[in-house]
């Protein structure tokens, strides 16, 4: 089956048609989106921003990752259950759409990194206060802010494309 037939037989499911159909559903539902991307980007900023050395040098990198991340992860996942809907929603709008599919991409390789890449910080303690990240973690905060910015470019075009 081809993701455009699967589209087709999604957007007639009853499910489908109930979330178009009842008004109320697709704006909260995009809210609460809204809302879960604006802490994971507050809150990758913030980290990441504490990696390349700008933000919250006087604290310790880990203590700045404790901080954040919970809230990343909690934010991730109501981005996925949220994202599904919209997507069983309006399938054609999303299933055949590159750039949705870049953003899925950009989004599972930058959780992945901070909430993977930066576990050995956690464990180890090893940029204390005061005391600025190695090089290579500068120059992935950047990257990763750069990545998370694209993120929220795709998001949007998504609507336009």
């Amino acid at each position: 089956m081809s993701i455009s037939a699967f589209g087709e037989w999604l957007y007639a499911t009853s499910v489908s048609t109930e979330l178009r159909e009842v008004t109320w559903i697709i704006p909260n539902i995009q809210t609460f989106h809204i809302l879960a991307i604006a802490v994971v980007i507050g809150s990758a900023l913030v980290t990441e921003l504490r990696f390349a050395g700008v933000l919250a040098t006087d604290r310790p990198a880990a203590d700045v990752l404790r901080r954040y991340l919970p809230w990343m992860k909690v934010a991730l996942i109501v981005l996925l259950l949220t994202g599904l809907i919209l997507v069983v929603a309006e399938p054609a709008r999303t299933l055949g759409n590159t750039i949705f599919w870049t953003k899925m991409a950009l989004v599972a390789g930058a959780s992945l990194v901070t909430l993977k890449a930066r576990k050995s910080i956690l464990q180890n303690d090893s940029v204390t206060e005061g005391e600025n990240p190695p090089e290579a973690s500068k120059a992935l905060g950047w990257l990763m802010i750069l990545i998370w910015c694209a993120i929220i470019f795709c998001g949007r075009f998504i609507a336009y494309t």
